[in-house]
């Protein structure tokens, strides 16, 4: 059994895989991770091997208490990948990214994928029909775009995302609405028909945080999977076992 940890911007998720089974999976608060850890190990003590992909600074205790049940491999740019990685700075490339296009490379290897993980940023991630990741594009996220208009200006209200009505809004709060998940979603459907212009037979893969609640208000198909990047954790720990 394998234990995978994405510690993200905003969540970090905990999921124990049975080979390419997810078993188990929850969102823990960064402060009980370690003991909660040690509570999932002492639950499934088959789990061998742990691997965790943090795009934060993880308290060293975590790696320690993890280090106790198994062998640990913390996702970083010299771990083994399975794809051919074209990036032009691949010292800066975030773990996450490396998780979600290994998970690409898997679910369609011999196809062009396109990853968009809606979470505190929204990113886009391209691996091609010859397994080559080529990069993609990172965007401000869904809550970032609502907080930011807060923020950065006198009198606009903070508000969290809500189902849109009207894409003509008629009030400060619908105007804010309409500029947010309008705009986000039009960004989204364009950036996708960018790709499908020069990428053919392009499959569109959706997850993160905020991904199910976009993928009903988008107009180009997509498969939402939430779950994406953490089978690439599992993935990239498999194909690093060897």
């Amino acid at each position: 059994m394998n234990l995978v940890i994405d510690a993200g911007n905003t969540l970090i998720k905990v999921a124990v895989f049975e080979k390419e089974q997810l078993t188990f999976q929850e969102i823990v608060n960064e402060k009980g991770l370690p003991q909660r850890l040690k509570e999932i190990c002492d639950k499934y003590p088959k789990i061998k091997w742990g691997m965790i992909a943090s795009v934060r600074n993880l308290e060293p205790e975590t790696l320690a208490v993890l280090a106790v049940f198994c062998k640990v491999l913390q996702l970083n740019r010299n771990t083994k990948i399975p794809f051919k990685n074209s990036y032009e700075t691949p010292s800066t490339l975030g773990v996450d990214r490396i998780a979600l296009a290994t998970a690409a490379f898997y679910y369609n290897p011999k196809g062009n994928t396109l990853v968009m993980d809606a979470g505190t940023c929204l990113t886009y991630d391209m691996v091609n029909d010859y397994g080559e990741y080529l990069g993609g594009a990172i965007s401000p996220g869904l809550n970032m775009r609502y907080r930011a208009l807060s923020e950065q200006t006198a009198k606009l209200p903070l508000l969290e995302k809500t189902d849109l009505l009207d894409f003509i809004g008629n009030s400060t709060d619908s105007s804010i609405h309409s500029g947010v998940l309008n705009g986000i979603c039009n960004e989204i459907d364009g950036v996708i028909e960018q790709y499908e212009s020069r990428f053919t037979d392009l499959t569109v893969i959706l997850t993160g945080g905020d991904g199910d609640f976009l993928s009903k208000r988008l107009k180009n198909p997509i498969f939402a999977h939430s779950n994406f990047l953490l089978e690439g954790l599992n993935y990239l720990l498999e194909y690093n076992k060897r």
